[in-house]
């Protein structure tokens, strides 16, 4: 079930269609397919599905292609970006950049075939500025986690 953002209101689902209403990333780099368990801005989870045709496979390790971290970190990013987005829809579109990256580290490989999952939960808010604890998960196991920073602001015409 997929429900609409609401001023403060709550979320079940993102679904593509939405995700990309609210994100301005678009093939190759939109890095999140789907967003469930929406408790508000508080946490959420982000799910990617990795599959072998995406471009990074063709110059990331080609004989034994593995998930680059950076965009593990930003499909983190991503789904922290777009939950409050969403949330935080006022009638007035907004913008979340990605400020900081801290305290980062890389578990496991993850490759094509795997569901990769990323865990947010909200650190600290102050005005338009939020930090969230990010994980990232395949099959239950951890594979990276970072804390990130990010800013929203209203969209530019």
């Amino acid at each position: 079930m997929t429900n609409d953002s609401k001023a403060g209101g709550s979320l079940d689902t993102l679904e593509i269609g939405r995700l990309m209403e609210l994100l301005p990333h678009r093939y190759p780099f939109l890095l999140v397919d789907r967003i469930v368990d929406i408790d508000g801005d508080q946490s959420a989870r982000g799910i990617k599905n990795v599959t072998a045709n995406e471009p990074q496979f063709t110059g990331h390790f080609p004989e034994n292609p593995i998930m680059p971290g950076v965009l593990i970190v930003e499909g983190m990013a991503q789904t922290a970006g777009a939950v409050c987005a969403a949330v935080h829809f006022d009638g007035e579109p907004k913008l979340v950049y990605f400020m900081t990256i801290d305290n980062a580290k890389f578990r496991k490989t993850v490759l094509p075939g795997d569901r990769l999952e990323y865990v947010i939960e909200k650190l600290k808010q102050r005005r338009n500025i939020f930090k969230y604890a990010c994980r990232a998960e395949v099959d239950g196991e951890l594979v990276a986690e970072a804390e990130i920073g990010a800013m929203m602001v209203a969209r530019d015409g």
